[in-house]
Protein backbone atom coordinates (compact mmCIF):
# COMPACT_ATOMS: atom_id res chain seq x y z
CA UNK A 1 0.00 0.00 0.00
CA UNK A 2 1.59 3.71 -0.88
CA UNK A 3 1.38 5.85 1.79
CA UNK A 4 1.95 9.53 2.48
CA UNK A 5 5.06 10.43 4.31
CA UNK A 6 3.56 12.90 7.68
CA UNK A 7 5.22 14.88 9.43
CA UNK A 8 3.53 16.69 12.50
CA UNK A 9 3.97 20.45 13.63
CA UNK A 10 3.22 20.64 17.13
CA UNK A 11 2.93 18.07 19.56
CA UNK A 12 0.64 19.26 22.36
CA UNK A 13 -2.63 17.76 23.65
CA UNK A 14 -3.96 17.52 19.81
CA UNK A 15 -0.93 17.05 18.07
CA UNK A 16 0.00 14.06 20.63
CA UNK A 17 -3.13 12.22 19.63
CA UNK A 18 -2.35 12.25 15.94
CA UNK A 19 1.05 10.82 16.22
CA UNK A 20 -0.78 8.04 18.52
CA UNK A 21 -3.49 7.50 16.06
CA UNK A 22 -1.03 7.19 12.99
CA UNK A 23 1.12 5.21 14.56
CA UNK A 24 -1.08 2.70 15.79
CA UNK A 25 -2.24 2.10 12.32
CA UNK A 26 -5.57 3.52 12.87
CA UNK A 27 -5.04 5.93 9.39
CA UNK A 28 -2.99 3.21 7.29
CA UNK A 29 -2.17 5.45 4.02
CA UNK A 30 -0.66 7.82 6.32
CA UNK A 31 3.00 7.32 7.77
CA UNK A 32 4.58 9.57 10.26
CA UNK A 33 8.28 10.15 9.89
CA UNK A 34 8.48 13.23 11.53
CA UNK A 35 7.78 15.89 14.25
CA UNK A 36 8.51 18.79 15.55
CA UNK A 37 8.21 20.87 19.05
CA UNK A 38 9.98 23.71 20.50
CA UNK A 39 9.40 22.46 23.96
CA UNK A 40 12.24 20.07 25.38
CA UNK A 41 9.48 18.17 27.22
CA UNK A 42 7.70 17.01 24.13
CA UNK A 43 10.47 16.19 22.36
CA UNK A 44 11.75 14.00 24.82
CA UNK A 45 8.17 12.53 24.73
CA UNK A 46 8.14 12.19 20.77
CA UNK A 47 11.88 10.14 21.19
CA UNK A 48 10.58 7.96 24.13
CA UNK A 49 7.21 6.77 22.53
CA UNK A 50 7.08 7.13 18.99
CA UNK A 51 9.23 4.82 16.66
CA UNK A 52 12.91 5.64 16.07
CA UNK A 53 12.64 6.30 12.28
CA UNK A 54 10.50 9.33 13.35
CA UNK A 55 12.93 12.72 12.82
CA UNK A 56 12.25 15.14 16.08
CA UNK A 57 12.75 18.93 14.73
CA UNK A 58 12.63 21.74 17.20
CA UNK A 59 11.61 24.11 14.33
CA UNK A 60 8.58 23.58 12.22
CA UNK A 61 10.22 25.19 9.57
CA UNK A 62 13.34 23.00 9.58
CA UNK A 63 10.43 19.94 9.32
CA UNK A 64 8.97 21.40 6.56
CA UNK A 65 12.19 22.33 4.60
CA UNK A 66 13.71 18.71 5.22
CA UNK A 67 12.23 16.73 2.67
CA UNK A 68 11.23 13.81 4.75
CA UNK A 69 7.68 14.80 4.31
CA UNK A 70 4.76 15.00 1.95
CA UNK A 71 2.47 15.89 3.97
CA UNK A 72 2.39 18.30 7.31
CA UNK A 73 -0.80 18.42 10.20
CA UNK A 74 -0.45 21.81 11.99
CA UNK A 75 -1.56 21.60 15.66
CA UNK A 76 0.13 24.93 17.02
CA UNK A 77 -1.37 28.16 18.85
CA UNK A 78 -4.11 29.74 16.46
CA UNK A 79 -1.96 32.75 15.15
CA UNK A 80 0.95 30.87 13.52
CA UNK A 81 -1.59 28.06 11.55
CA UNK A 82 -1.29 30.44 8.17
CA UNK A 83 2.03 31.20 8.62
CA UNK A 84 3.30 27.58 8.74
CA UNK A 85 0.51 26.39 5.83
CA UNK A 86 1.81 28.79 3.35
CA UNK A 87 5.83 27.96 4.54
CA UNK A 88 4.54 24.61 3.51
CA UNK A 89 2.40 25.18 0.08
CA UNK A 90 5.14 27.19 -1.47
CA UNK A 91 7.50 23.47 -0.33
CA UNK A 92 4.92 21.97 -2.34
CA UNK A 93 3.76 19.89 0.83
CA UNK A 94 -0.20 19.11 1.53
CA UNK A 95 -1.71 20.45 4.37
CA UNK A 96 -4.23 19.55 7.12
CA UNK A 97 -4.72 22.41 9.40
CA UNK A 98 -6.03 21.98 13.19
CA UNK A 99 -8.89 24.42 14.00
CA UNK A 100 -9.39 27.23 14.03
CA UNK A 101 -7.72 28.06 10.45
CA UNK A 102 -6.25 31.23 12.08
CA UNK A 103 -7.11 34.30 14.49
CA UNK A 104 -8.30 36.93 11.82
CA UNK A 105 -9.37 36.38 8.02
CA UNK A 106 -7.18 38.74 6.13
CA UNK A 107 -4.65 35.93 7.38
CA UNK A 108 -6.53 33.00 6.13
CA UNK A 109 -7.13 34.42 3.05
CA UNK A 110 -3.45 34.80 2.27
CA UNK A 111 -3.58 31.20 3.38
CA UNK A 112 -5.88 29.83 1.04
CA UNK A 113 -4.48 32.35 -2.52
CA UNK A 114 -1.38 30.08 -1.26
CA UNK A 115 -3.06 26.51 -1.41
CA UNK A 116 -4.57 27.96 -4.48
CA UNK A 117 -0.99 28.81 -6.29
CA UNK A 118 0.65 25.42 -4.56
CA UNK A 119 -2.54 23.29 -6.15
CA UNK A 120 -1.97 20.67 -3.23
CA UNK A 121 -4.57 19.15 -1.09
CA UNK A 122 -5.54 21.72 2.02
CA UNK A 123 -7.83 19.91 4.28
CA UNK A 124 -9.47 21.57 7.68
CA UNK A 125 -9.55 19.22 10.87
CA UNK A 126 -13.11 19.69 11.07
CA UNK A 127 -13.54 16.49 12.65
CA UNK A 128 -17.22 16.95 14.07
CA UNK A 129 -18.46 16.94 10.25
CA UNK A 130 -17.65 13.68 10.48
CA UNK A 131 -20.30 12.91 12.99
CA UNK A 132 -23.80 11.02 11.61
CA UNK A 133 -26.22 13.30 13.53
CA UNK A 134 -24.17 16.81 11.85
CA UNK A 135 -24.10 15.04 8.46
CA UNK A 136 -27.36 13.75 8.43
CA UNK A 137 -28.93 17.37 9.59
CA UNK A 138 -26.57 18.63 6.75
CA UNK A 139 -28.26 16.44 4.23
CA UNK A 140 -31.40 16.81 4.79
CA UNK A 141 -31.28 20.74 4.94
CA UNK A 142 -29.65 20.26 1.27
CA UNK A 143 -32.23 18.08 0.54
CA UNK A 144 -35.02 20.09 1.23
CA UNK A 145 -36.37 18.57 3.47
CA UNK A 146 -37.29 21.27 5.92
CA UNK A 147 -38.12 23.65 3.06
CA UNK A 148 -36.87 26.85 3.44
CA UNK A 149 -35.04 27.61 6.57
CA UNK A 150 -37.24 29.93 8.66
CA UNK A 151 -35.32 29.98 12.01
CA UNK A 152 -32.04 28.93 13.72
CA UNK A 153 -30.71 28.86 17.08
CA UNK A 154 -28.10 26.84 18.70
CA UNK A 155 -27.63 26.91 22.33
CA UNK A 156 -23.88 25.64 23.30
CA UNK A 157 -23.22 26.43 26.72
CA UNK A 158 -21.86 22.88 27.54
CA UNK A 159 -17.99 24.12 27.36
CA UNK A 160 -17.97 24.88 31.22
CA UNK A 161 -14.10 25.51 32.43
CA UNK A 162 -12.88 26.42 36.05
CA UNK A 163 -10.52 29.20 36.58
CA UNK A 164 -7.59 26.76 37.01
CA UNK A 165 -8.53 25.72 33.53
CA UNK A 166 -7.33 29.28 31.97
CA UNK A 167 -4.37 29.41 34.75
CA UNK A 168 -2.73 26.49 33.29
CA UNK A 169 -1.00 28.30 30.48
CA UNK A 170 -0.22 31.83 30.60
CA UNK A 171 -1.54 32.00 26.92
CA UNK A 172 -4.84 30.89 27.71
CA UNK A 173 -7.75 33.28 27.25
CA UNK A 174 -5.91 36.01 26.44
CA UNK A 175 -5.57 38.21 23.25
CA UNK A 176 -1.87 37.78 22.51
CA UNK A 177 -1.94 33.76 23.09
CA UNK A 178 -5.20 32.77 22.07
CA UNK A 179 -6.77 35.52 20.08
CA UNK A 180 -9.78 35.44 21.76
CA UNK A 181 -11.54 32.93 23.79
CA UNK A 182 -14.75 30.63 24.02
CA UNK A 183 -15.24 32.17 20.25
CA UNK A 184 -11.97 31.37 19.21
CA UNK A 185 -11.15 28.02 21.18
CA UNK A 186 -14.35 26.13 22.23
CA UNK A 187 -16.64 27.11 19.28
CA UNK A 188 -14.85 27.03 16.40
CA UNK A 189 -16.51 23.65 15.03
CA UNK A 190 -20.07 24.41 16.11
CA UNK A 191 -19.27 27.55 13.97
CA UNK A 192 -18.62 25.46 10.95
CA UNK A 193 -21.25 23.37 11.74
CA UNK A 194 -23.58 26.30 11.89
CA UNK A 195 -22.64 27.49 8.65
CA UNK A 196 -21.83 24.08 6.93
CA UNK A 197 -25.46 23.46 7.85
CA UNK A 198 -27.63 26.39 7.51
CA UNK A 199 -25.48 28.57 5.48
CA UNK A 200 -23.28 32.08 5.77
CA UNK A 201 -25.60 34.67 7.27
CA UNK A 202 -25.48 38.51 6.06
CA UNK A 203 -25.64 40.62 8.90
CA UNK A 204 -24.85 39.76 12.56
CA UNK A 205 -25.19 41.70 15.58
CA UNK A 206 -22.83 40.00 18.48
CA UNK A 207 -22.41 40.65 22.32
CA UNK A 208 -19.25 39.55 23.91
CA UNK A 209 -18.84 39.46 27.95
CA UNK A 210 -15.34 39.56 28.63
CA UNK A 211 -14.29 37.91 31.64
CA UNK A 212 -17.71 37.80 32.92
CA UNK A 213 -17.45 34.57 34.85
CA UNK A 214 -13.32 34.30 34.95
CA UNK A 215 -10.34 36.14 35.60
CA UNK A 216 -9.62 36.78 32.03
CA UNK A 217 -9.30 39.37 29.55
CA UNK A 218 -11.29 37.94 26.80
CA UNK A 219 -14.70 36.56 26.18
CA UNK A 220 -16.65 33.71 28.25
CA UNK A 221 -20.21 34.51 27.74
CA UNK A 222 -21.62 35.34 24.06
CA UNK A 223 -24.94 35.62 22.52
CA UNK A 224 -25.53 36.75 18.50
CA UNK A 225 -28.01 37.46 16.68
CA UNK A 226 -28.14 36.42 12.96
CA UNK A 227 -29.55 37.32 9.56
CA UNK A 228 -29.78 35.52 6.58
CA UNK A 229 -30.34 36.34 3.34
CA UNK A 230 -33.12 34.87 2.50
CA UNK A 231 -34.94 36.60 5.81
CA UNK A 232 -34.40 34.17 8.05
CA UNK A 233 -32.69 34.61 11.99
CA UNK A 234 -30.77 32.99 14.04
CA UNK A 235 -29.73 33.13 17.70
CA UNK A 236 -26.25 31.55 18.87
CA UNK A 237 -25.35 31.33 22.37
CA UNK A 238 -22.20 29.87 23.99
CA UNK A 239 -20.24 30.31 27.29
CA UNK A 240 -17.76 28.17 29.50
CA UNK A 241 -19.07 29.48 32.72
CA UNK A 242 -22.48 27.43 32.87
CA UNK A 243 -22.90 24.39 35.08
CA UNK A 244 -25.27 22.20 33.83
CA UNK A 245 -24.94 23.26 30.24
CA UNK A 246 -27.22 22.86 27.17
CA UNK A 247 -26.46 21.65 23.68
CA UNK A 248 -29.42 22.47 21.46
CA UNK A 249 -29.46 22.73 17.78
CA UNK A 250 -32.56 23.96 16.84
CA UNK A 251 -33.60 24.31 12.63
CA UNK A 252 -37.00 25.42 11.51
CA UNK A 253 -38.29 25.30 8.31
CA UNK A 254 -41.05 25.40 5.78
CA UNK A 255 -42.08 21.68 6.40
CA UNK A 256 -41.27 21.35 9.75
CA UNK A 257 -38.25 21.81 12.94
CA UNK A 258 -35.46 19.80 13.33
CA UNK A 259 -33.63 19.14 16.85
CA UNK A 260 -30.70 17.80 17.42
CA UNK A 261 -30.16 17.34 21.35
CA UNK A 262 -28.30 14.62 23.63
CA UNK A 263 -27.21 12.76 20.77
CA UNK A 264 -30.46 12.74 19.21
CA UNK A 265 -31.95 14.07 15.99
CA UNK A 266 -36.06 14.65 16.09
CA UNK A 267 -38.01 15.50 13.01
CA UNK A 268 -41.18 17.97 13.92
CA UNK A 269 -42.76 16.93 10.71
CA UNK A 270 -45.48 19.15 8.84
CA UNK A 271 -48.46 18.23 7.17
CA UNK A 272 -48.19 20.51 4.66
CA UNK A 273 -46.34 23.76 3.73
CA UNK A 274 -46.26 26.29 6.72
CA UNK A 275 -46.63 29.23 4.48
CA UNK A 276 -49.12 27.79 2.35
CA UNK A 277 -50.94 26.76 5.72
CA UNK A 278 -50.64 30.37 7.35
CA UNK A 279 -51.98 32.02 4.06
CA UNK A 280 -55.27 29.59 3.73
CA UNK A 281 -56.22 27.94 6.90
CA UNK A 282 -59.59 29.57 7.45
CA UNK A 283 -59.77 29.39 11.35
CA UNK A 284 -57.29 31.92 12.97
CA UNK A 285 -55.83 29.73 16.30
CA UNK A 286 -55.77 26.79 14.32
CA UNK A 287 -52.02 25.32 14.24
CA UNK A 288 -50.56 22.88 11.22
CA UNK A 289 -50.88 18.71 12.26
CA UNK A 290 -47.25 17.53 12.51
CA UNK A 291 -45.65 14.19 13.35
CA UNK A 292 -42.73 13.34 15.75
CA UNK A 293 -39.84 11.57 13.70
CA UNK A 294 -37.21 10.08 15.51
CA UNK A 295 -34.25 10.87 12.31
CA UNK A 296 -32.35 7.40 12.03
CA UNK A 297 -28.68 7.74 11.29
CA UNK A 298 -25.71 5.26 9.66
CA UNK A 299 -24.12 5.54 13.11
CA UNK A 300 -20.83 6.09 12.09
CA UNK A 301 -18.54 9.13 13.65
CA UNK A 302 -14.99 8.51 12.74
CA UNK A 303 -13.82 11.89 14.07
CA UNK A 304 -10.12 12.72 13.68
CA UNK A 305 -9.30 9.55 12.48
CA UNK A 306 -11.61 9.98 9.42
CA UNK A 307 -10.47 13.29 8.69
CA UNK A 308 -7.07 11.86 8.00
CA UNK A 309 -8.36 8.99 6.12
CA UNK A 310 -9.99 11.45 4.01
CA UNK A 311 -6.73 13.73 3.52
CA UNK A 312 -4.77 10.61 2.88
CA UNK A 313 -7.06 9.11 -0.31
CA UNK A 314 -7.52 12.89 -1.34
CA UNK A 315 -4.02 12.90 -2.34
CA UNK A 316 -3.22 9.34 -3.12
CA UNK A 317 -7.12 8.81 -5.38
CA UNK A 318 -8.51 12.38 -5.76
CA UNK A 319 -11.23 11.47 -3.26
CA UNK A 320 -13.57 14.02 -1.44
CA UNK A 321 -12.16 15.66 1.72
CA UNK A 322 -13.97 15.82 5.02
CA UNK A 323 -13.85 19.48 4.99
CA UNK A 324 -11.49 21.22 2.41
CA UNK A 325 -9.27 23.83 3.91
CA UNK A 326 -10.29 26.92 1.77
CA UNK A 327 -13.65 26.60 4.27
CA UNK A 328 -12.07 27.41 7.36
CA UNK A 329 -12.85 31.01 6.58
CA UNK A 330 -16.46 31.22 7.08
CA UNK A 331 -16.55 30.08 10.69
CA UNK A 332 -13.80 32.29 11.33
CA UNK A 333 -15.26 34.83 9.35
CA UNK A 334 -18.66 34.68 11.95
CA UNK A 335 -16.43 34.63 15.00
CA UNK A 336 -14.21 37.83 13.70
CA UNK A 337 -17.79 39.11 12.66
CA UNK A 338 -19.35 38.55 16.47
CA UNK A 339 -16.10 40.09 18.01
CA UNK A 340 -16.17 43.33 15.59
CA UNK A 341 -19.58 43.85 16.06
CA UNK A 342 -19.32 43.53 19.82
CA UNK A 343 -16.32 45.95 20.00
CA UNK A 344 -18.18 48.68 17.77
CA UNK A 345 -21.29 48.06 19.95
CA UNK A 346 -23.14 47.83 16.48
CA UNK A 347 -24.51 45.43 13.73
CA UNK A 348 -21.90 44.09 11.07
CA UNK A 349 -22.39 43.19 7.71
CA UNK A 350 -20.70 40.36 5.89
CA UNK A 351 -18.47 39.94 4.27
CA UNK A 352 -16.79 41.80 7.74
CA UNK A 353 -14.20 44.35 7.07
CA UNK A 354 -11.02 42.34 7.78
CA UNK A 355 -8.86 45.61 8.17
CA UNK A 356 -10.68 47.36 11.16
CA UNK A 357 -11.23 43.98 12.56
CA UNK A 358 -7.43 43.61 12.75
CA UNK A 359 -7.02 47.46 13.71
CA UNK A 360 -9.64 46.93 16.52
CA UNK A 361 -7.88 42.93 17.94
CA UNK A 362 -4.44 44.72 17.44
CA UNK A 363 -5.54 47.45 20.10
CA UNK A 364 -7.01 44.70 22.03
CA UNK A 365 -3.56 42.97 22.00
CA UNK A 366 -1.96 46.48 22.77
CA UNK A 367 -3.77 46.92 26.02
CA UNK A 368 -3.52 42.97 26.95
CA UNK A 369 -3.71 43.46 30.59
CA UNK A 370 -1.70 40.09 30.50
CA UNK A 371 0.70 41.21 28.07
CA UNK A 372 4.08 41.36 30.29
CA UNK A 373 3.23 37.81 31.96
CA UNK A 374 4.00 36.09 28.55
CA UNK A 375 6.35 35.95 25.75
CA UNK A 376 5.30 38.32 22.82
CA UNK A 377 3.80 36.61 19.65
CA UNK A 378 4.40 38.63 16.35
CA UNK A 379 2.13 38.53 13.68
CA UNK A 380 3.13 37.08 10.68
CA UNK A 381 6.72 36.56 11.47
CA UNK A 382 7.23 34.20 14.28
CA UNK A 383 6.22 30.38 14.62
CA UNK A 384 5.10 29.58 18.61
CA UNK A 385 4.05 26.13 19.00
CA UNK A 386 4.47 23.07 21.73
CA UNK A 387 2.00 24.54 24.09
CA UNK A 388 -0.77 21.79 23.79
CA UNK A 389 -3.72 24.67 23.18
CA UNK A 390 -5.86 22.84 20.48
CA UNK A 391 -9.15 21.20 22.10
CA UNK A 392 -10.92 18.43 20.74
CA UNK A 393 -14.48 19.04 20.56
CA UNK A 394 -16.72 17.74 23.61
CA UNK A 395 -13.58 16.50 25.11
CA UNK A 396 -12.54 17.27 28.53
CA UNK A 397 -9.69 18.89 28.70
Amino acid sequence: MKKIKLGIIGIGNMGTTHAKNIVEGKVPELELTAVADRQKNRQAWCEKNLPESVQVFEEGSKLIQSGCCEAILIAVPHYQHPGLAIEAFEKGLHVLCEKPAGVYTKQVREMNEAADRAQVIFAMMFNQRTNCIYRKMHEMVENGELGKIRRVNWIITDWYRTQSYYNSGSWRATWEGEGGGVLLNQCPHNLDLLQWICGMPCKVRGFCKEGLWHDIEVEDDVTAYLEYPNGATGVFITSTGDAPGTNRFEITGELGKLVCENEKLTFYQLKENLKEHCATCPEGFEKPQWETVTIETDGRNEQHVGVMKAFAKAILEGAPLVADGREGIRGLELSNAIHLSSWLNKTIELPVDEERFLEELNNKRAHSKKKEEKESVVFDTEHSYGNGQEEQYGGKH
